[in-house]
């Protein structure tokens, strides 16, 4: 009997100590080094991101299969990554976060196949999967198995996107083939001077383009949160990435079959917002900040904005009107005077996208004078870049609501989530000006030979101005067409939409049968 308790004592301490070991990852120095540099390990940025005592791992025990270079003297239990699940304020999630203590958090065949066995049980599961990165790239010492391993990763990727939420973390190096796995995901976060992304790193620039560049410089967190828009989102340290994540995920729902939660919210309190009366300028071509139209109408410190140092003459982000879950898309005067241009179409496109992938309703501010004109804009493709946000609208099935706040014109109307491309809802303020263009330029137009004919050219262009505007320059000919569903007084505006996403909850769409559309991209 003695011998049997003492075998079984040993089996005991042999897991312990694989446990211990597995903890370790590439040992306390390189941990320490890790710590130096400003960043957490692979474990403490599970623990902060997780409901405490949450975290339940699979694979701890997994080491790589290399015989190469001496590989098979040196074995780190969990081979440079740490999966598993837990929840976020009680909702199941799936987690990876890589070792960059074991081989710089190099991706080999055993890593890959982590990471995949994680997708695919977030797959089965219906949950979000959050990536947290931090490696080397591929593991060199292993060859094509490495890259098999990243393309195994990006084709889930791809089957997962639009099934189930995919958020990734840049917690450090980011380069090579390890960045199209972020790419294809849905958000991605950067933290500031500890991550970088790039497809080849600064000596190879400087090999093949003769470029002196650092790594900062090439693909920091300030360079593809404003430059690029690789980034949706940049944190200032590690905690508030890892906070910034939890709050993105009270937005969003689980999978693409669930909707978002519903928030506890007062009904009897006053929906009125007098600041929004005067929040439009008399002189419609002085500027003003959509933020403040928007900070006004969402449930107080609830709007999060998403990429917002990129494509600022547009503003996306998430908020709650009424303890609902909403996208919104608005126009931006204060840049650019609100035009669209080519990053602006991409960025809101791909937030149209995202919203309609998951059953989160959509709230368009319009104040919008058209496309931003120039052979810069012609030359890089405008047209299919602006079809893409035109498409992206027309395609979402999920509620929407427009509100039309000053300027309306062109093309630009139409792309705006107009009554013609299917939006549910479109409201417009008493300073809507619904036209093919502005006033000036209709009446010069419209107009040209009687201000050319006319002693006066500018008091008769004025005249003509008024005109065009007495007739266009507002909503009222937009809503006898049934194009605008009410004309409304600004303070109305937050009370309004609380009534009509209530009213669309639940709207069903019926499109036809295809296999997938062909976005322009």
């Amino acid at each position: 009997m003695g011998n049997t308790t003492s075998k079984a004592q040993d089996k005991r301490e042999l897991l312990q100590q694989k446990r211990d070991e597995s903890m370790l990852g590439g040992g306390q120095a390189r941990i320490d080094s890790q710590h130096k540099k400003g960043k957490l390990t692979a474990r403490e940025r599970i623990y902060f991101l997780l409901d405490e005592g949450s975290f339940e791992e699979i694979g701890a025990f997994v080491t790589h299969r290399s015989k190469d270079f001496g590989m098979e003297k040196q074995q780190f239990l969990g081979d440079g990554v740490v999966t598993g699940y837990g929840t976020i304020e009680g909702k199941l999630v799936y987690v990876f976060s890589q070792d960059f203590t074991v081989f710089g958090g190099s991706l080999s065949e055993t890593h890959a196949e982590k990471i995949c066995k994680l997708m695919d049980l977030a797959m089965k599961s219906g949950a979000p999967v959050i990536g947290l990165n931090d490696s080397g790239g591929a593991r060199i010492q292993e060859g094509v198995v490495s890259l098999g391993g990243y393309a195994d990763i990006f084709y889930r990727n791809t089957l997962a996107s639009g099934v189930v939420p995919q958020i990734s973390a840049i917690m450090g190096p980011c380069a090579g083939g390890a960045v199209y796995s972020p790419a294809i995901t849905d958000f991605i976060y950067m933290v500031e001077n500890t991550s970088y992304m790039f497809v080849t790193g600064p000596n190879v620039v400087k090999t093949v383009t003769h470029e002196e560049v650092t790594s900062e410089e090439l693909g920091g967190a300030s360079v593809h949160s404003a430059k690029s828009g690789v980034a949706h989102f940049t944190a200032a340290n590690e905690i508030d990435c890892i906070q910034q994540i939890r709050k993105l995920l009270s937005y969003i729902p689980s999978n693409c079959e669930e909707k978002t939660a519903l928030y506890a919210y007062d009904t009897n309190s006053n929906e009125l917002r007098e600041e929004l009366k005067t929040i439009v300028p008399e002189n419609p071509n002085q500027p003003y900040d959509m933020r403040e139209v928007i900070e006004q109408v969402a449930d107080e410190g609830s709007f999060y904005e998403v990429h917002k140092n990129y494509a600022e003459n547009i503003v996306v982000g998430f908020a709650r009107i009424g303890g609902r879950s909403i996208g919104i898309i608005g126009n931006q005067p204060s840049q650019l005077a609100g035009c669209l241009d080519i990053h602006a179409s991409q960025k809101g496109a791909r937030f149209v996208r995202f919203c309609d992938s998951f059953n989160i309703p959509l709230l368009v501010f319009e104040d919008v004078p058209g496309f931003l004109p120039g052979t810069d804009q012609e030359w890089n493709a405008i047209i299919t870049n602006g079809a893409k946000l035109l498409y992206a609208f027309c395609e979402a099935t999920v509620p929407r609501v427009t509100v039309i706040t000053r300027k309306a014109y062109g093309g630009a109307y139409d792309v705006m989530n107009s009554k013609h491309i299917g939006c549910d809802i479109n409201y417009a303020w008493p300073t809507a000006e619904i036209a093919v263009m502005g006033a000036k330029g209709a009446a010069e137009i419209i107009f040209k030979k009687d201000i050319d004919a006319a002693a006066d050219h500018n008091a008769e262009l004025a005249k003509k101005e008024k005109e065009y505007g007495d007739i266009f320059a507002n909503p009222y000919r937009a809503a006898e067409r049934g194009f605008i569903d009410e004309v409304i007084f600004p303070e109305e505006t937050r009370l309004k939409l609380i009534k009509a996403f209530k009213m669309l909850e639940n709207k069903v769409a019926n499109l036809p049968r295809k296999k997938h559309g062909n976005i322009p991209l």
